[in-house]
C-alpha cells in the first residue's frame, strides 16, 4: 500500500492549527478547572427546570449545605447583604456548642499531604461572642481548621487563614462550627490550594491542557454564550472586576436532557456559574498556555435547540449586543486611557492581551424569522469599522451535510466575493460516527480556496457507547479516536482550508457530566487523559508549517508536514488486518529517527483507575521507505533531513 509524498504542491499553512475549546459544561469550571474547592460557596444557587422557552428558576441558596446536628437552623436571607450583586447569605443558628453546617464540596474535600490551603469567608455577628471553627474535618475531628474570633459589631468582616495538610485525605468534610450557642451571618467561603496556577486554576488540569500544546483557546462556549434564554446568556462584563460582585448565573447545561420521564428536571438542576473564572481569567489562561484567545460573543439569539427567543433586527436592544462585542475588544486590547482597558489594567494587567480573533455567534442558523444573515452582516460591519484587522470567526450552523449548512456557505461565499475580510474562517461542528469521519476524511479537498474553516467542535460518537449522554467515560473508545486521527489527516493535508480545529468537549467531571465523550476526565483527586487526548496531542505537537502533497491508498489515511528540517508523517490503519506501507514520491525524507505508535483493540478506553491502558509508545525505527502497520493503529514518523 503506497503513501506518496511529493514536493510539488507543498505550501505554507496560514492558520493556527490545533487548539482547544473550553465550555462551562460537565462541571468543567466550577468543580473543575477553577481551583475553588467549595460548592455554592456564596449561597446563590438556583434550582432550574422546565423546557423549551419555559424555564423555572428558583433560588435555593442552601443547596450543598447541611446541618451537622439537630440543634442547627439554616435560613437564607438577603436583607443588608454583603454584596448587592449576590445578595443571599446564610443565617446560621445553633443551640448546642460544636454544631454548625457542612458543605457538599461536590464529592468531598481532597487534601494533599504537605499542601497549603487558603481558607477565607465573610461573617457578621451582632451579639455572638464565641468563635467560629472553620475548615476540614474527618471522622468528626478537625484536620485542617482554625477557630476564629468574630467581631460582634453588626458589620460584615472578611476572615482568612492559611494551613498545611499533614496527611493525604480524600472525601473529607468542609465544616463551619460555632463554639457556643447563638446566631451569625456568613457568606463567600473559599478554599484554594497553594499550587493553583496563578491562584486560580487547578494545577493538574491546567497542566494537561498545557501539554496539549494548544495554539488557541476558544471560550466560554458554545451554548453557554447563547443561553437557554437571552437573560441566561453569558455576560462578559459581569464576569470581570471583583469576584464577589460577579452576579451568579444558572448554567444552560442544568436543563440538558430534560424530558417528561424526569419531570423536566435533571440531577444537575443546580448547575451554576459563579464566574470565579471570568473573561479576565480566561485571557490569563491563554497567556499561561502561550495560546491565542478566541472569545465568542452573542448575536442576540438564544440557543436555537432550547428556545425561540431572539432580539429582532429592528429592536434598539440589539445595539447592546453589538456594543458588548466592541467593548470586549477594548477590554482585551485597549490602552489604560480607555474605559475597558482601564478595567483590565486595574485588575492587574496593564499590557493588552493582543486579541486577534473574535467569534461572532455560536451555532446560529437562519430560522423562525431571526434574520441571522442580516444581523451577522451588521455585526461584521460595525466590528470591522472600528477594528478592521480583527479576524472574525463566523458560523455555518451546528451541522454539516444539511440544507441550512449549504445555505450558510452560499451566503458566506457571496459576502466573501464582495468583501474578502468578511470572515477569517467559518465555524463548522460535527459529532459523527466513525464511519462518517472515515468517509468524509477527504471532504476538505473540494472546498473553495477562499472558504476557510474553523472545525470548532467535533468528535467521534461511537454508537452504543453512551455518546452525548450523562457520565459515559466508556464513550472515549479507541474506535472513535482512531477515526478522529484519520479525519485529522484530511484536515492537516488541507491546512490552507482548515486553519483551526478543536475537539469538544474538553473536560468531564466523573459523576457530573452532561455530555460524553470528553477529552479529559477527572474527579476531585485525579485526572486522566483519554485515547482521544493523545491523538490531539500528537497532531498538535508533531506538526510543521509546510504542508506536503500526500496521498494514501489501500484504505490508509496519511498526512505530512515539514518544519526546519524535520518531517512529520502521520499514518492511520483502521483495518483489523496488518498492512505494509511503502513511501513513494520525489520527496527527500532524510533519516527516520523516531516512530510513535498507538495501537489496540477498538473497544479499549482509559479509566480513572487504569489511565494508561492505551497511550503513545516509541517503537524502533525501521527502513525509511517502508513500515508495518498493526491493525487499528496510528503512527507518527519523524524524519531528519
Amino acid at each position: 500500500m503506497k503513501i506518496t509524498i511529493r514536493e510539488e504542491g507543498k505550501y505554507t499553512a496560514p492558520g493556527e492549527g490545533v487548539g482547544v475549546f473550553f465550555e462551562d459544561l460537565n462541571y468543567d469550571l466550577d468543580g473543575g478547572l477553577y481551583a475553588e474547592m467549595l460548592e455554592n460557596a456564596n449561597f446563590e444557587a438556583k434550582d432550574v427546570h422546565g423546557e423549551w422557552d419555559h424555564y423555572i428558576v428558583e433560588n435555593d441558596g442552601s443547596y450543598g449545605w447541611t446541618p451537622t446536628g439537630d440543634g442547627v437552623a439554616l435560613k437564607i436571607k438577603w436583607d443588608r447583604p454583603l454584596y448587592i450583586e449576590n445578595p443571599h447569605y446564610l443565617r446560621l443558628t445553633v443551640t448546642k456548642a460544636g454544631e454548625g453546617v457542612r458543605n457538599k464540596a461536590y464529592d468531598g474535600i481532597y487534601l494533599q499531604k504537605g499542601m497549603g490551603y487558603t481558607i477565607s469567608f465573610h461573617a457578621r455577628s451582632y451579639d455572638y461572642k464565641g468563635k467560629l471553627q472553620v475548615g476540614v474535618f474527618a471522622g468528626g475531628k478537625p484536620v485542617l481548621a482554625k477557630k476564629v474570633l468574630l467581631r460582634p459589631d453588626g458589620k460584615w468582616h472578611r476572615y482568612e487563614f492559611h494551613a498545611k495538610s499533614r496527611a493525604e485525605l480524600d472525601r473529607a468534610s468542609f465544616e463551619v462550627r460555632m463554639t457556643e450557642a447563638g446566631a451569625i451571618h456568613v457568606d463567600c467561603f473559599s478554599m484554594i490550594p497553594d499550587n493553583a496556577v496563578k491562584g486560580i486554576f487547578r494545577r493538574d488540569l491546567a497542566e494537561m491542557v498545557r501539554d496539549l500544546k494548544p495554539k488557541f483557546v476558544r471560550f466560554p462556549g458554545g451554548c453557554v454564550v447563547e443561553g437557554n434564554n437571552l437573560a441566561n446568556r453569558y455576560l462578559w462584563k459581569g464576569s470581570v472586576g471583583q469576584k464577589e460582585r460577579r452576579r451568579h448565573n444558572w448554567n444552560r447545561w442544568a436543563v440538558h436532557g430534560v424530558c417528561p420521564e424526569n419531570n423536566f428536571k435533571t440531577p444537575f438542576s443546580h448547575y451554576g456559574q459563579t464566574l470565579g473564572v471570568g473573561y479576565y481569567e480566561y485571557f490569563l489562561l491563554c497567556e499561561c498556555l502561550g495560546a491565542r484567545p478566541l472569545p465568542v460573543v452573542s448575536v442576540g439569539i438564544a440557543c436555537q435547540y432550547m428556545s425561540t427567543e431572539f432580539v429582532p433586527l429592528d429592536d434598539p436592544k440589539l445595539e447592546v449586543y453589538i456594543q458588548e462585542a466592541l467593548d470586549l475588544v477594548e477590554f482585551a486590547n485597549g490602552g489604560e486611557d480607555t474605559v475597558w482597558g482601564k478595567v483590565r489594567a486595574e485588575m492587574g494587567h496593564p499590557k493588552p492581551f493582543n486579541l486577534e480573533y473574535l467569534g461572532v455567534g455560536n451555532e446560529q442558523w437562519e430560522d423562525r424569522g431571526n434574520e441571522f444573515y442580516k444581523r451577522f452582516e451588521l455585526f461584521e460591519k460595525r466590528i470591522h469599522e472600528k477594528y478592521p484587522t480583527l479576524k472574525i470567526i463566523g458560523t455555518v450552523g451546528p451541522t454539516v451535510d444539511t440544507p441550512s449548512h449549504k445555505s450558510a456557505w452560499e451566503w458566506t461565499k457571496e459576502n466573501l466575493a464582495k468583501n474578502p475580510n468578511f470572515v477569517y474562517a467559518s465555524d463548522e461542528h460535527f459529532y459523527a460516527s466513525p464511519e462518517w469521519l472515515y468517509s468524509h476524511a477527504n471532504m476538505y479537498d473540494d472546498y473553495p480556496s477562499n472558504c476557510r474553516v474553523y472545525a470548532g467542535e467535533y468528535a467521534a460518537h461511537v454508537p452504543g457507547s453512551g455518546c452525548a449522554g450523562f457520565n459515559a467515560p466508556q464513550a472515549n473508545v479507541w474506535e472513535g479516536a482512531l477515526a478522529e486521527a484519520a479525519f485529522m489527516t484530511g484536515m492537516e493535508r488541507n491546512s490552507d482550508i482548515v486553519v483551526m480545529s478543536s475537539y469538544a468537549p474538553l473536560f468531564g467531571r466523573l459523576g457530573y457530566t452532561q455530555w460524553s465523550p470528553d477529552l479529559i476526565w477527572f474527579d476531585g483527586k485525579r485526572a486522566y487523559a483519554t485515547v482521544n487526548y493523545y491523538v490531539q496531542q500528537l497532531f498538535s505537537t508533531f506538526t510543521g508549517n509546510v504542508v506536503l502533497n500526500t496521498e494514501a491508498e489501500g484504505g490508509l489515511y496519511a498526512s505530512a508536514t515539514e518544519l526546519e528540517g524535520l518531517v512529520y508523517v502521520k499514518v492511520v490503519n483502521p483495518s483489523d488486518k496488518e498492512a505494509e506501507a511503502e513511501f513513494d514520491g520525489d520527496f527527500d525524507f532524510g533519516e527516520l529517527t523516531r516512530i510513535i505508535r498507538m495501537a489496540g483493540d477498538p473497544s479499549v478506553y482509559n479509566t480513572i483507575d487504569e489511565p494508561y491502558k492505551l497511550v503513545p509508545e516509541d517503537v524502533a525505527p525501521t527502513a525509511p521507505r517502508s513500515l508495518t502497520l498493526p491493525p487499528h493503529s496510528f503512527h507518527v514518523l519523524i524524519f531528519h533531513k
